[in-house]
Parts: C-alpha cells; sequence; structure tokens
C-alpha cells in the first residue's frame, strides 16, 4: 500500500491584500508544522510572485486557476508558464465557484488539467455535487463524470491531487459528516482502481473540502481515505495552522 503522505491546501479565493497576506505569511513561516504533511496556499493571481518570495520554502504556492494554452490573445487569463515563472508549482482547476459561477465545463477543465501538467504545474483538480444532486441521490454519477473527464487528461498521477468538495458545505457552514466524507472518498479511490489503475488508487490523494475548521478537523482526519483538506476561509485564520497539524 502506497504512503499517501497528508495535503492540505489553502484556497485564499478573492481575499487579502498585501499587509493581510504578510500577517498571515508571517503566523505559517514561524508556526511549528507538522513535517510529514504538504501544505500549499492558493494566492490570488496578482499576489503570486509576493506569496512566493514571503513564504517559507516549505510552504507550495498554489494559482487559483490558468487558461489551456501557453500564450496568446485571452485578455485577463494566465498560462502556468506564468505561473511557474512567479515560482508557484501548483494550480486548483476545476473549482465549484469556477464551474457554477463562471460556467466552466468538464471538458475545458479537462483541458486545463492536460496543459498544466504538460507545463509540469502540479494539480489540485476539484470534483463535487450540489445540494440538488445530493438530494437527488446522484451524487456518485456527478463525481465520476467530473473524474472521468479528468482522468482522461492527465499524464501523470503523481502529480494531481484530487479534491472533493461537496458545493453545498462550500462557504455555507455545513459540512459532510466525516462519514458522508469517507463514503465518498472511499467510492472514489474505488472508482480509480476499477478505471485508472490499483497504483493510482493507492497513491493519488483524496483530499476533503467544504468549510473545516480546527473544531472538525481532527475527526476528518481520521478517516480511511481522507488524505487532507482544501480549506477556504479557515486558511485565511490562525486556526489554519490547527487544521494543517490535524495528524499531529
Amino acid at each position: 500500500m502506497a504512503q499517501r503522505n497528508f495535503f492540505v491546501g489553502g484556497n485564499w479565493k478573492m481575499n487579502g491584500n498585501k499587509e493581510s497576506m504578510e500577517e498571515l505569511i508571517s503566523t505559517l513561516n514561524t508556526a511549528s508544522l507538522h513535517d510529514q504533511t504538504e501544505v500549499v496556499c492558493g494566492a490570488p493571481y496578482i499576489y503570486l510572485d509576493f506569496a512566493r518570495c514571503m513564504l517559507d520554502l516549505r510552504i507550495g504556492v498554489a494559482a487559483q486557476n490558468c487558461y489551456n494554452v501557453a500564450k496568446g490573445a485571452f485578455t485577463g487569463e494566465i498560462s502556468p508558464a506564468m505561473i511557474k515563472d512567479c515560482g508557484a508549482e501548483w494550480v486548483i482547476l476545476g473549482h465549484s465557484e469556477r464551474r457554477h459561477v463562471f460556467g466552466e465545463s468538464d471538458e475545458l477543465i479537462g483541458q486545463k488539467v492536460a496543459h498544466a501538467l504538460d507545463s509540469d504545474l502540479s494539480v489540485i483538480a476539484c470534483i463535487g455535487e450540489k445540494l440538488e444532486e445530493r438530494e437527488a441521490g446522484t451524487t456518485e454519477e456527478v463525481v465520476y463524470a467530473q473524474t472521468q473527464v479528468i482522468s482522461e487528461n492527465v499524464s501523470d498521477w503523481g502529480k494531481v491531487v484530487l479534491a472533493y468538495e461537496p458545493v453545498w458545505a462550500i462557504g455555507t457552514g455545513k459540512t459532510a459528516s466525516p462519514e458522508q466524507a469517507q463514503e465518498v472518498h472511499e467510492k472514489l479511490r474505488a472508482w480509480l482502481r476499477s478505471n485508472v489503475s490499483d497504483d493510482v488508487a493507492d497513491s493519488v490523494r483524496i483530499i476533503y473540502g467544504g468549510s473545516v475548521t480546527a473544531g472538525n478537523c481532527r475527526e476528518l482526519a481520521s478517516q480511511n481515505d481522507v488524505d487532507g483538506f482544501l480549506v477556504g476561509g479557515a486558511s485565511l485564520k490562525p486556526e489554519f495552522i490547527e487544521i494543517i497539524n490535524a495528524r499531529a
């Protein structure tokens, strides 16, 4: 069985300024972080360079999105090449806000995954169902279909972390129970076993996102198939340290 290093991503979303980030980064840099946990912070585009210069090198930096080509007439977009040029090594793709606020399709997200990996960026690929889909009992169908499109575009699973984020639990204060999270993660791993390979199913990290806090992180982290978190609001607060250390 492959050893899966715990992974905690902080998605800062469209929040903060240099002053508040400096404060947050200083807290992270001086904190005692669990040495078996990989930590990556997703900064807004225009602060990627700033975040990478300020953050301790043991903490990775991610962009929150990118486009599916290297350069060109795409006003307002950024490419994996630009992200790498700022020293960041990760990108978050397929986040529910990109899917549901900005209308990105599964197909476009798949193309972005392929191009980011080809450009030697690592990818946090997000999947998850909406409340009406969970209530209709189609959670599996939805997350399998999203994972299928991502998997068709993955050239190197060693550079991919899969983030399961039930849309109904993001920023709503509702959290999937540890049992609900474990159930979906376990099914996703079984899907990977059947549709990709045993190796990938054993080694790929499936992390949970959706109102993770210092209060619920330890119980979530104790689940067999929960390999970490993608944290929104709480990643901007000192409690992010406790979440990073959920397995310590």
